[in-house]
Formats: C-alpha cells, sequence, structure tokens
C-alpha cells in the first residue's frame, strides 16, 4: 500500500506531502489543487512507460506546469524571498510505500544542447525500502546516464548504461535479475488505473454495439462497457453485477446481447414491456453502469484512481456508487477526488480517509496540515 504522495514544484503544489489510506478521499474548493494532484498521480505512473516527459510536453513542457510562485512559497500571503531562484529548477514526484518507494526529480536541459529545451531532463531517480529514505535503505540511485544498484550482499554495483536523460530507469533497466526491486515498482505503477472522462453523450462510445471479447478491464474510454459487464458476470464474484443493477435501480437487471459478434447492452426495468438499449439510457444511468464496470473488475489494480465519479449522477446514485467504492478497497487502494459532500459523506462513513486541500497564496496545502504533521520526507540528493 501507498502511504504518501510527495510533490514540488508542480502547478500549485509547491511542496506538499499528502498522506494516503486504503480509501481516501480528496477533496477541495474549485482551484484548490486536486486536479493538479491527480495529474501528479498519472504522471508517476508515467514514468514506468517512459511516458512522463510527453505527459508534461503535451502539457506546454516543463516552465508551463512549474509552480509559478516565491521558491520558498508565501506566508500569510507575503513572499518570503525575490524572484531570483537559488535552486535549480525542479519538478519532483515520489511516492512511499510499505515495501517500496520511489522519487524522481525533473529538470531542464543544458541550454543550447537540443532544440527540446522545453523537455525536461531526468536528473535524479531512486527506489528505497519501506517508507522512509535513509542511506541504509536506499536500493538503487540513478544521476544523469549512471546507474547503481545495491547487489544481495548489501555493496554497490554500478551501470553505466548511458541512459538517455527522457528515459527512467523503471522502463529501461528493470531486470528479475540484476534490479529485482525496479522491476517490482514498475510493475506496481503499469498496474496503476485511472478513470476521469466517461462520456456519456448521444455518440458516446458506450452506447454503441461493440465486438465482444473477454474485457477485465474496462477501457478508459468505457466503449467496451458490453464486453466487460459480460466479464464480471462471467469472471467477477458470484451474483455482483446483478447486486450492483439491483441497489441503483429497485427491480432492473442488465443482459447483453449478442448480434453476430457484437456486445450490445440492455437494462430491463419493472413497468416497461422492452428493454432499453444503451443508445436509450440516460446519462445518469449509463454512467453508473460504466462505474460498475469499472469497480467490479475481475483484474483489480494495485491502485485505483477515480475522479471526481460523481459526475451527472441523480442523488439516489451516490450511495450504490459508495458501496461500489468501498467494495473495490477489499483488492485495490482507491484514491477518489470529489468535492461532492454527499460521496465524501457516504465514504467516510465507510472508513474513508478525508484529505482537505486548501489554497493560500497561490499554494495549495493540506488543510490542518501543520509543517510537523505530515508524512516523513525527504528527497534524494542530486
Amino acid at each position: 500500500m501507498l502511504t504518501a504522495l510527495a510533490i514540488e514544484g508542480y502547478r500549485s503544489l509547491r511542496d506538499i506531502v499528502v498522506p494516503l489510506a486504503p480509501l481516501t478521499v480528496v477533496t477541495g474548493a474549485n482551484g484548490s489543487g486536486k486536479s493538479s494532484l491527480y495529474r501528479s498521480l498519472r504522471l508517476l505512473a508515467g514514468a514506468s512507460r517512459n511516458g512522463a516527459i510527453a505527459a508534461l510536453a503535451r502539457e506546454g513542457g516543463l516552465p508551463s506546469t512549474l509552480w509559478a510562485g516565491p521558491e520558498n512559497g508565501t506566508a500569510d500571503g507575503m513572499p518570503t524571498q525575490g524572484t531570483r531562484r537559488k535552486g535549480p529548477v525542479a519538478l519532483r514526484l515520489g511516492f512511499a510505500g510499505d515495501d517500496f518507494s520511489y522519487a524522481m526529480d525533473l529538470g531542464l536541459p543544458i541550454p543550447g544542447e537540443t532544440m527540446f529545451g522545453r523537455d525536461p531532463e531526468i536528473k535524479v531517480e531512486a527506489v528505497w525500502s519501506g517508507p522512509v529514505l535513509r542511506p541504509a535503505t536506499l536500493l538503487t540511485e540513478r544521476h544523469g546516464p549512471s546507474v547503481r544498484i545495491r547487489d544481495a550482499a548489501g555493496e554497490w554495483q554500478r551501470h553505466e548504461i548511458g541512459l538517455r536523460p527522457y528515459d527512467s530507469m523503471l522502463s529501461e533497466l528493470a531486470d528479475p535479475r540484476a534490479a529485482p526491486e525496479l522491476l517490482a515498482v514498475r510493475e506496481q505503477l503499469r498496474s496503476w488505473r485511472f478513470y476521469d472522462d466517461f462520456r456519456t453523450d448521444a455518440a458516446a462510445p458506450a452506447r454503441a454495439a461493440q465486438v465482444g471479447t473477454r474485457t477485465p478491464v474496462l477501457g478508459a474510454d468505457g466503449a467496451d462497457l458490453a464486453a466487460a459487464l459480460q466479464t464480471v458476470r462471467e469472471l467477477g464474484p458470484t451474483g455482483a453485477l446483478d447486486a450492483a443493477v439491483g441497489r441503483a435501480f429497485p427491480g432492473s437487471s442488465v443482459a447483453i446481447v449478442d448480434h453476430d459478434g457484437l456486445f450490445g447492452l440492455e437494462l430491463r426495468q419493472p413497468g416497461l414491456l422492452r428493454a432499453l438499449s444503451a443508445a436509450e439510457l440516460s446519462d445518469g444511468t449509463l454512467r453508473y453502469l460504466l462505474w460498475v464496470a469499472a469497480l467490479l473488475s475481475p483484474r483489480p489494480p494495485a491502485l485505483l484512481v477515480l475522479n471526481e465519479p460523481e459526475t451527472s449522477l441523480h442523488p439516489d446514485l451516490i450511495d450504490p456508487l459508495a458501496e461500489l467504492i468501498a467494495g473495490a478497497v477489499t483488492d485495490s487502494q482507491v484514491v477518489v477526488v470529489s468535492h461532492a459532500p454527499r460521496l465524501i459523506s457516504a465514504l467516510e462513513g465507510r472508513g474513508a480517509s478525508r484529505i482537505e486541500l486548501e489554497k493560500s497564496g497561490g499554494e495549495t496545502r493540506v488543510a490542518g496540515q501543520g509543517p510537523l504533521d505530515g508524512p516523513p520526507w525527504s528527497w534524494p540528493k542530486r
């Protein structure tokens, strides 16, 4: 399980360490930094596939995503220093875990060396055992193109493989014999799953019949909804799909129909003489069924991150959704980003830990967290 998420220098997240529980709800006012926290988790996951650099480039490059305030933050809304920078330009991302922890330090290339001057370079990466970075817990460390790995005897072995500045050691050096810890962290990150952009408009992919094949993981756009629901029915917990639909729509049931290899979705409701196809469902009904497929996945991830899952849902569907989310914690750690009081309350009633973000002087902070109250954290040195 992850115990903390650390971010430094990303948009309004100048320097923040967020504690994580098996089920964590992140909330706060509009503009408080919730979306930045969500995107930072996606950037971390992208490191395992060399996707973090490209993701930052799509946001306008490193200069466009850096904290724009004073280097040392603000106090009572007033700058604590002038505009002259004393430290290096850096965007740092990391997480602490029960087994392994990881951090990466991104900076700018040397001017004049490349035309891709807005693309960040990986300056430092580190993997260590347990949640606290100390010399004794450090397992793997990367500085520039060079990596050193602690072997089974506790001795450091240097690997001069010439890592390119835009390649992560997680994707280039993970090996079950030479670097099993790197492999474990890489596979953990690759299992993380994010849902934030289900379409439910009239042309949404989820409304159309799609080729039916076993689908243990619902796609990010929900196009394979019918196949995913049928997979849940056949491979998931017995009766879980029917129970989730029945809680939200009493007396109703979902059926998957096969049209010459194309799977379609139908909802049968009491009082109606025929079933409703996916194309006829309301936005809220379709979205709830998408969440059913995502949260009952027969292949649960290590970490499941949901961004504003309450969107378009009728208030009567919030409690069944909360039940689904809480049930997913049996197999996955779950982070929910939301500003819906009813969903937050329902999840807190099911054991969720609440993290409220607030912004002061342009800087995002965890409400009620003093300088010494957060999880212990230190960054690897450049």
